[in-house]
């Protein structure tokens, strides 16, 4: 079985969320064509990491201690998301249930093994808490029951606290030297938005419905300043080598232009959706341009 590390997951992520990017922009063909790769990968990964639990429990248990072990939760819940929007209900449920399960055993070792000044993987304790979010309120859109609204709002604000935790451990020195990894700072803002939007379209009373609007446009607009910065400073210091980690910068481009674009009908804030097309196809050039990159690097290695 091929060696992976946790941070391998990013590179379910990332088609797992351009999935449902071009799912909304109306281009089916190629958001079904990454929703394969996403689900393939999936499978890979989780098969190679089954293996290393029965043949070296120590790393296993070693890994599953590093925020990029988060990776499990975020990606299962953004498949969830996208078989749902397939129809596919019983399967989105019973992914939001097995990510529900690994959710407090992964959280719990991450959360305990914390220290200061960690690099960008450290916000994935958010990014994996809001993934129960976007996923429990798109199977209450979806009709699977009302009773996953509280729920998802239950996951919705713990991962707001998570956030301002993560960022308060965050290497800033990160954002001109970091491996790819560092765009999560945004991507967590992103994928919290993303489930803000979710939320409103939820029938709460007024007081919640107009608070999670705002949730969702504040968010929103730090995830934006966010992706400014963070591409400025990668032009300012370039590092075109690959590193399992870009997979975590595509992840961020693609959530932040998915938000962009669900954000705009229930926020009633038309402009977004123009302004996610375009990250999106941003989004989808970036994966192309890894892959490749990636392509190269190992034939070189080869």
């Amino acid at each position: 079985m091929m060696e992976l590390r946790p941070a391998a997951g990013g590179a379910v992520m990332a088609p797992g969320i351009l999935s449902v990017g071009l799912h909304l922009i109306g281009r089916e063909a190629p958001s079904l064509a990454a929703l394969a790769v996403a689900g393939v990968l999936r499978l890979l990964f989780a098969s190679a990491f089954a293996c290393r639990l029965i043949r070296d429990r120590p790393r296993f248990r070693a890994a599953a201690h590093t925020p990029a072990a988060l990776t499990a939760v975020a990606a299962t819940c953004v498949l969830g998301s996208r078989i749902s929007m397939l129809g596919r209900q019983t399967a989105a449920a019973v992914l939001l249930a097995t990510a529900t399960a690994l959710w407090p055993w992964l959280t719990i070792g991450v959360v305990r093994h914390w220290k200061r000044q960690m690099p960008g993987a450290v916000f994935l304790v958010c990014v994996a808490t809001q993934g129960l979010a976007v996923l429990a309120a798109t199977l209450t859109l979806a009709g699977m029951g009302d009773w996953l609204a509280p729920g998802a709002l239950g996951a919705f604000c713990p991962g707001l606290l998570f956030y301002g935790q993560a960022l308060a451990r965050f290497d800033l020195r990160e954002v001109v030297r970091g491996a790819g990894d560092h765009w999560v700072a945004g991507g967590a803002l992103a994928i919290s938005a993303l489930a803000a939007s979710k939320l409103i379209a939820v029938p709460w009373t007024d007081p919640w419905h107009t608070a999670l609007r705002w949730a969702a446009l504040v968010t929103l607009t730090l995830a934006l300043i966010w992706y400014v910065l963070l591409l400025a400073a990668e032009l300012r210091s370039w590092r075109p080598h690959y590193d399992v980690r870009r997979w975590a910068t595509v992840f961020p481009l693609g959530m932040t232009a998915t938000a962009c674009l669900s954000a705009a009908g229930p926020t009633g804030t038309a402009g977004l959706f123009g302004l996610g097309e375009v990250l999106l196809w941003v989004a989808v050039g970036a994966w192309l341009l890894t892959l490749v990159v990636f392509a190269v690097t190992r034939h070189g290695a080869r």
